[in-house]
């Protein structure tokens, strides 16, 4: 029902705004009053250099590590290069270290892309990796985006969309956080065209591309790619809209099946998974 639908969106929206930390959600509970979890977000960052910190072998590697936190948190959900990493004159061996030691401490994770459209998915590290971190409210916090974020009817007008991307990945990788389960994202970089989709995830024997858009699905050019060279017929969106199965055909005429995944729902993909696959064997 429509009333569900906008409240279960509602709390989506919160839990992105404000993140799943314990201590904000807790606090939060008592006082719905988000100027309240200032010095709780602050305390967090504290407690995450001080341990951080124990990792660095000497001064100057603490020095690129902090440098690197404070960066992060403007660079989520976007591809980076390690050399000047957030407008610093630091080599890309100090910035790698740097972040190889902070994804160490579970603060951020360098999701690589892959090229695959078949199992298996082999990332490829000689591209840039995407920068994700452990939780998208530090993001909203650290960044100044919380006040833009409420009331927003949907995430993905917000931050050119990707506070909505990196929440919906937020949830995929606590969804696939087990080997050899892992989320990418795919790309097809040429000169003339580049192709680029939000993540993809192995699911039975197949690799199925998410994209993380509103509007119509006519405009997801690069899942429309990626069917194009894939085997298989199933592609999933998640937005604000509410769950349902479109069919629909790529530029080539391909016909696929397209599962329309709320926000929500997310988090509970592979479930929503094996629903659409058996609901697609009925057409």
């Amino acid at each position: 029902p429509d009333f569900a639908h906008e409240k279960l969106l509602k709390e989506f929206y919160n839990y992105t705004i404000i993140g799943g930390m314990p201590e904000v959600v807790e606090l939060y509970s008592k006082t719905s009053n988000i100027v309240e979890l200032k010095p709780v977000y602050e305390g967090l960052l504290r407690s995450y250099l001080d341990d951080v910190e124990k990792y660095a072998r000497n001064d100057t590697l603490i020095r690129v590590i902090r440098h690197s936190i404070e960066s992060c948190f403007y660079l989520a959900g976007i591809r980076i290069k390690f050399e000047g990493f957030g407008q610093s004159s630091y080599k890309s061996r100090e910035i790698s270290e740097a972040l190889k030691t902070l994804e160490k401490a579970m603060l951020i994770y360098l999701m690589y892309p892959t090229t695959a459209t078949e199992l298996p998915i082999m990332a490829d590290y000689k591209k840039s990796p995407r920068l994700h971190i452990l939780d998208t409210g530090l993001v909203n916090y650290f960044a100044g985006l919380q006040k833009e974020l409420f009331g927003t009817r949907d995430l993905n007008s917000v931050y050119e969309g990707r506070i909505a991307e990196h929440i919906v990945g937020q949830e995929l990788l606590a969804e696939y956080q087990v080997l050899p389960e892992k989320v990418q994202f795919w790309v097809r970089e040429k000169k003339q065209s580049s192709a680029q989709v939000d993540y993809v995830i192995p699911f039975e024997s197949y690799i199925i591309p998410i994209e993380v858009k509103a509007g119509k699905a006519g405009k997801l050019r690069s899942l429309h790619e990626f069917i194009n060279r894939t085997k298989h017929k199933y592609a999933v969106r998640v937005y604000s809209g509410k769950l349902k199965i479109d069919i629909e055909e790529n530029i080539n005429g391909k016909k696929f099946f397209l599962l329309n995944l709320p926000f929500y729902l997310t988090g509970g993909i592979k479930k929503y998974l094996h629903w659409f696959i058996e609901q697609v064997a009925k057409f």
